[in-house]
């Protein structure tokens, strides 16, 4: 008897999953997931970009199936889930897996809520098809994942695997919630496996693409169910064939084991990290650093200040230094470890950081720019000996009369070794969704989605 390709193991997975079955750490995960994602889409639906999204998918027109945050429009559910997954990733305050360097709630979330709303499903129902969907995310992302380099085989040559395994886990949440069996499922993956897509570049050096990856992930992977629904097939070996998702994405270099090991009893979803800070995860560690000096020395008493990192995060948040000390926006300021650790020692606001930090008008403040242009960075040797599995920093400061101080952070804010609270979590949401919602209408709905009770989906978003 031939053995079941990893493709038809995960396929098989989704569709066993019961909710009865699922721990209570990962239904009530997935609640607070939700509630965090609705936040970042309601706090950037005023977002130029934002407002493009939405045109390009009102141009598409058909049936008013799902909602879109913010705007009140109603879409098919692909448009919806490519707006709603734009308007969850702009804010680069969605959560993230490590060390995968995922970011999986923004394309789970608005693919499970559009695909759930377009066929009338319960909440139950998509928190099952949301739990397969982030572990087929996490699992498939974690294989391409070399331990030995310590870094992500996508991430080094230049794809955002957040958006490429997103677009298979979304089109296993969607398969989930149209009914599709353990085949029809297998199939929607093996199409969504000529799907996803995504490179990195405007990470390192500007450009507003990378906001568009998880609502095209969201999607892209509702269109391969769709698709798979209407009797299309995709092929079994998908992920490990010749010419599969692994060998077109990595080189061929993958670990198979991390998909199929643990599949149904280790569950990666609660220890997903959040953030407590609308910047690049990569410098979250030195702004808790600056947080925590700033109560010890004044903006105007500092000489120079060295962040220390990991190497490989250097290429996101310190090059290339010009662009990273004057960034060209706001956006591009949540990218810059100079910038952002100016910031938190100038501003802060929220759980400690605000999005208010990142306005464009802050970019062209001379005193942030000032102190960000003494802000050195360089590799850490205590940090790479962490990373990836954290996003650690070592922020050193000398001031005029010649102290030297100095702060780590080794395990980030908002993950398992220093996790946010629920009261914290509903903190960040309510700084967010109060931006397009009354406090009060805004307090309803984090109540409701947190309420462990079955209802529909539009009751729950209403």
């Amino acid at each position: 008897m031939m053995s079941r390709t990893l493709l038809e193991e995960l396929a098989a997975f989704a569709a066993g999953i019961r909710y009865a079955d699922l721990p209570e750490a990962v239904t009530r995960s997935i609640r607070e997931r939700v509630m965090d994602t609705a936040g970042l889409c309601l706090a950037s639906c005023r977002l130029e970009t934002s407002a493009m999204a939405r045109r390009v998918a009102l141009a598409w027109g058909g049936p008013a199936e799902a909602g879109v945050y913010g705007f009140g429009d109603r879409l098919p559910a692909a448009g919806a889930a490519f707006v709603n997954g734009t308007l969850a990733h702009s804010l680069d305050f969605d959560d993230t897996h490590l060390p995968s360097v995922l970011h999986p709630s923004a394309s789970i979330v608005p693919a499970a809520l559009a695909a759930g709303e377009a066929v009338g499903a319960s909440t139950h129902a998509v928190i099952e098809a949301a739990a397969a969907g982030y572990e087929v995310c996490i699992r498939t992302g974690m294989a391409a994942y070399d331990r030995r380099l310590g870094n992500s085989v996508f991430f080094e040559r230049g794809w955002h695997a957040t958006s490429i395994c997103g677009t298979l886990a979304c089109a296993v949440v969607a398969a989930r919630l149209f009914g599709l069996d353990a085949a029809g499922i297998g199939h929607a993956l093996g199409i969504a496996a000529s799907m996803g897509s995504g490179i990195i570049e405007a990470n390192r050096s500007g450009g507003s693409v990378k906001r568009l990856h998880c609502g095209w992930a969201a999607h892209a992977g509702i269109i391969a169910a769709q698709c798979a629904r209407a009797g299309l097939t995709g092929p079994p070996t998908a992920l490990e064939g010749r010419f599969g998702f692994y060998q077109a994405y990595c080189g061929g270099k993958f670990e198979a084991r991390e998909i199929t090991e643990g599949l149904g009893s280790r569950w990666s979803i609660p220890d997903i990290f959040y953030k407590p800070y609308p910047a690049n995860h990569f410098t979250h560690a030195g702004i808790d650093c600056a947080l925590r000096l700033r109560q010890r020395v004044a903006p105007e008493e500092i000489e120079w200040v060295r962040l220390g990192v990991a190497a490989p995060t250097l290429r996101t948040i310190a090059e290339p230094r010009e662009a990273k000390i004057r960034p060209q926006s706001g956006y591009h300021a949540q990218f810059s470890g100079p910038f952002t650790v100016a910031a938190a020692w100038i501003g802060g606001g929220g759980l400690g950081l605000a999005l208010e930090d990142f306005a464009d008008e802050k970019v062209r403040d001379p005193r942030y720019l000032e102190l960000a242009a003494k802000v050195e960075c360089y590799a850490e040797p205590e940090c790479d000996a962490i990373f990836p599995n954290q996003f650690p920093a070592v922020l050193r400061v000398r001031t005029r009369d010649g102290r030297i101080l100095e702060e780590k952070v080794l395990a980030n804010r908002g993950g398992p070794g220093n996790p946010l609270s629920v009261e914290e979590l509903t903190i960040k949401f309510m700084g967010n969704a109060a931006r397009t919602l009354s406090e009060e209408r805004a307090h309803r709905l984090a109540q409701r989605i947190l309420d462990p009770a079955p209802m529909a989906v539009a009751e729950w978003l209403a």
